[in-house]
């Protein structure tokens, strides 16, 4: 099961407390202060990888918790500063602090600093005067930032596969890529997106839409946010049945309610399941989109020389 969307709890790490002690020992009855300081709690970073299954760790754990750190001692022992916590999620997910409605974005390797850790507090050597000369006080440490987080996931691929249930999109994917998704003769076989590599290129299948998709109907609404990331669009319709400018237009009126940008993306119309219809009927149907000045291709998954041909002209379009 795919997770792409999480509410997390995240605390950095509490600073150890500053010692008060002063130096004791067969030599020495009143001797002054030596207490150390408090180590640093630790903070709580974000680290982008390309597993995009990386926020199932968090499907059932939805608190993050740094490390304290240590208390100072005497004989001017510090505390330990604690070990940052380093958190792996994939790249393209995006951070909303849900107090100040902050959002972030995950697009590298580079670690994001969500919550800092509290600073140690100072043990009574610090405070030592001309004055006062054996204080017997130290500092608390102070408490690590704890913030409330929404982390959602939108796939980093280059080329999505859209359309309606049922369109050949998951056997698509698996004959241009390694990815293995779960294939059926049925709608909504897909239920979660699957991704996968040609070549170096990333394709992702997204659950097939439907109409009322952007309001919450069918599966296609959650995942409608994952082909934002897409630079190309390859809408597959099938041509067994029904009206092919129907089907196209109601998959471009969800991109409409639920983005108007999502339309401006470059397309390629792929016309799936050609082995099942004549030759008539494909003309006609290249013809309605062509019309449309629209980039119009054919495939069946049976025919290698029209798989082999879409390679080709997805590896020129991205």
């Amino acid at each position: 099961m795919l997770v792409d969307e999480v509410v997390l709890k995240i605390k950095a790490g509490r600073g150890g407390d500053g010692s008060p002690s002063l130096l004791r020992n067969g030599l020495t009855a009143k001797g002054g202060p030596d207490g150390g300081n408090g180590g640093s709690g630790g903070s709580v970073y974000l680290i982008g990888t390309t597993n995009v299954a990386d926020l199932r760790y968090f499907r059932f754990k939805k608190k993050l918790t740094a490390e304290d750190g240590g208390k100072g001692g005497g004989r001017r022992l510090f505390g330990k500063n604690a070990n940052d916590l380093r958190v792996n999620i994939p790249i393209g997910t995006r951070i909303t602090d849900l107090q100040t409605e902050k959002v972030y974005e995950i697009v590298d390797n580079t670690p994001l600093l969500l919550a800092r850790g509290g600073r140690g507090g100072r043990g009574n050597l610090e405070f030592k005067t001309s004055t006062n000369q054996a204080p017997a006080y130290a500092e608390y440490g102070k408490g690590g930032q704890e913030k409330m987080i929404k982390l959602e996931l939108r796939l980093i691929a280059e080329i999505g596969l859209i359309g309606l249930p049922n369109a050949g999109k998951s056997s698509l994917l698996s004959v241009l890529t390694n990815a293995t998704p779960k294939i059926g003769d049925y709608p909504f076989t897909t239920l979660e997106p699957n991704i996968g590599m040609m070549g170096t290129v990333p394709i992702a299948d997204i659950p097939g839409l439907i109409e009322g998709a952007a309001e919450g109907r069918g599966l296609g609404a959650k995942f409608l946010k994952h082909i934002e990331k897409t630079k190309v669009l390859v809408h597959c319709i099938e041509l067994t049945e029904g009206d092919v400018l129907e089907k196209y237009k109601t998959v471009r009126a969800e991109f409409e309610n639920f983005n108007s940008e999502l339309l401006k993306k470059p397309e390629i119309i792929l016309l799936t399941k050609i082995d099942l219809v004549d030759e008539k009927t494909i003309k006609k149907n290249m013809a309605l989109f062509k019309k449309m000045k629209k980039k119009v291709l054919t495939c069946s998954l049976f025919d290698d020389q029209s798989v082999e041909d879409l390679k080709k002209v997805l590896e020129t379009v991205v």
